[in-house]
């Protein structure tokens, strides 16, 4: 079951209501403050109520009150991820922003109760499955922006390894993560191609090495950067009048840069987004 919570203060502008996906540690957190801090009504996503609810009260103690809701629910499967996108769509009747930032690195296989993956699920299924869902919200937003947080590990993927996508002949963390984050840049591109960018933009981005529990858990002695730093492309993409209009773009440091050729190829963007539908239940 999903639960909602609220903290509301109407002193502050609305300017935007902006859902954030794992905002409730490490990038997502800082993204989340960000964006409080500029006026905007901030749905802030977790898996659990209590830590929820904490950050909740850490924003709006940090940013004089703002406009919150908070949002519990598991992007590991797609019933959680549908329960998300349900509650969001049975209290807004418009959503300006969607940012998909959640995210994990597991040096193990593990599997869902559905038989998925979890980087995979998490990484990937998770924002496909929910921008479908909330497109209802999304189109009455118009203009209104998706943004995926990629990575520039999605350079060291390849291509898709079709014969072991979910690491069902041989996993390795850094393989299935990076894949992952590949199969959001294919997706962002794929995504953006269907729709009218006058109504919803969709664009991708690396937001850095970031100092988050992510990435302790991958490399622990890595030099990194404060989630504040990795904070500054999702919220540019989500809010920034300069980019306006672009869509299916890959951005790092709140410039557009070139992903990698595998991502550009139409035919491998197509194949992964009818994998997605089979996987995601949306055949």
């Amino acid at each position: 079951m999903t639960l909602v919570h609220s903290l509301a203060d109407a002193s502050l502008p609305i300017t935007r209501t902006i859902l954030v996906t794992g905002s409730t540690d490490g990038i997502g957190k800082a993204t989340a403050k960000a964006l409080a801090r500029q006026g905007h009504r901030v749905l802030v996503h977790g898996r659990d109520p209590e830590k929820g609810r904490a950050v909740l009260r850490e924003i709006g103690k940090e940013t004089g009150g703002a406009t919150l809701d908070l949002f519990t629910a598991d992007l590991s499967s797609p019933k959680g991820i549908r329960s998300l996108a349900a509650s969001v769509t049975e209290r807004y009747d418009r959503l300006d922003v969607l940012i998909n930032n959640a995210g994990v690195y597991l040096p193990g296989r593990v599997l869902t109760g559905d038989g998925l993956e979890v980087t995979f699920a998490v990484n990937l299924v998770a924002p496909f499955l929910l921008s479908h869902h909330l497109m209802p919200v999304l189109e009455p937003g118009a203009p209104a922006r998706i943004v995926n947080v990629a990575s520039s590990a999605h350079f060291d993927a390849g291509t898709m390894d079709w014969d072991n996508l979910q690491g069902e002949k041989q996993y390795d963390g850094w393989g299935a993560y990076s894949r992952s984050k590949l199969g959001v840049v294919l997706f962002t591109y794929s995504l953006a191609r269907k729709l009218d960018p006058r109504q919803v933009t969709v664009n991708c981005l690396h937001p850095g090495v970031i100092c988050t529990k992510l990435l302790y858990s991958a490399f622990p002695d890595y030099p990194c950067e404060p989630p504040d730093t990795g904070a500054r492309t999702p919220v540019y993409l989500a809010t920034s009048p300069r980019v306006a209009g672009v869509t299916g773009k890959y951005f790092d440091g709140m410039k557009e840069e070139r992903s990698s050729r595998t991502s550009h190829d139409r035919y491998i963007q197509d194949r992964l987004w009818g994998y997605l539908e089979k996987v995601a239940g949306l055949e």
